[in-house]
């Protein structure tokens, strides 16, 4: 049986390139290359590359990508996407869970949820970590976003949500678990093809200090984790209870 993840990427390419949260691409490819250092020597894998709007703007700026998702209609979107701007990026369908990669890139890039929270259990999430770690080389660098642990004990995500609707995806119902920090949620998107689809979600939020912990664990030595800012990543957001979302950089 397909899980929620699956089904809500499914025909949902074009939509999906329309909604909110996905707006801040070249603000955070702008974060992304000072954190790099303007090299375009090194080799970025993008986790849960969705439509390939991140691989397509780095690689528009010169830099060598691939992506990779468990969508094959989201990466189809890409490749169109990819192919009508003459840009070579090489996007494979992999599960992030089971990477085929070891010691390849320099640089691993999982942005606005592409897979790392979705997972139905913790283990298959820090399974996610653990490929990323594994794919990457000696002294490179992770830098992704998650969902903050610490929102929803101070706010209430059904209003944030609420808040958020102008997009074609809605959410409604959400249960937060204080046992688990999983929300359980309601989620309707209507799909390429005018079709709605209502899906039962479930997202794990995380604190900063079990991000911390696994990423320990998958041999990353430096991790800081800051607020993020649709389009606008800074290090000099300190995170709060207030960020629905954190930017996480860990290095090896």
């Amino acid at each position: 049986m397909k899980q929620w993840y699956e089904s809500l990427f499914e025909n949902y390419g074009k939509k999906y390139d329309n909604e909110n949260f996905t707006q801040g691409t070249i603000g955070e490819c702008d974060f992304i290359e000072k954190e790099i250092n303007f090299n375009k020597s090194i080799k970025i894998i993008d986790i849960g590359c969705g439509t390939g709007r991140h691989s397509i703007e780095l690689a528009k700026r010169g830099y060598e990508v691939t992506g990779i998702d468990l969508s094959e209609s989201q990466l189809e979107r890409a490749e169109e996407k990819a192919k009508a701007q003459n840009l070579q990026i090489d996007f494979q369908k992999h599960d992030a869970r089971q990477l085929p990669f070891k010691n390849k890139f320099d640089l691993a890039i999982m942005l606005c949820e592409g897979a790392f929270p979705l997972m139905e259990t913790d283990e298959m999430n820090y399974e996610i970590l653990r490929n990323a770690s594994n794919s990457l080389k000696p002294s490179s660098k992770l830098i992704f976003t998650t969902l903050n642990g610490l929102f929803p004990l101070f706010n209430s995500i059904d209003s944030f949500c609420a808040s958020t609707k102008e997009g074609n995806a809605t959410y409604g119902s959400n249960t937060f678990d204080l046992m688990t920090f999983r929300d359980y949620n309601i989620t309707t998107v209507e799909d390429d093809f005018g079709d709605k689809k209502e899906l039962e979600c479930n997202e794990r939020y995380y604190v900063p200090s079990e991000i911390t912990w696994l990423l320990k664990s998958c041999g990353f030595k430096t991790i800081d984790i800051y607020g993020a800012k649709l389009g606008a990543f800074s290090r000099d957001d300190k995170l709060t209870k207030d960020d629905f979302e954190m930017l996480v950089i860990a290095e090896k």
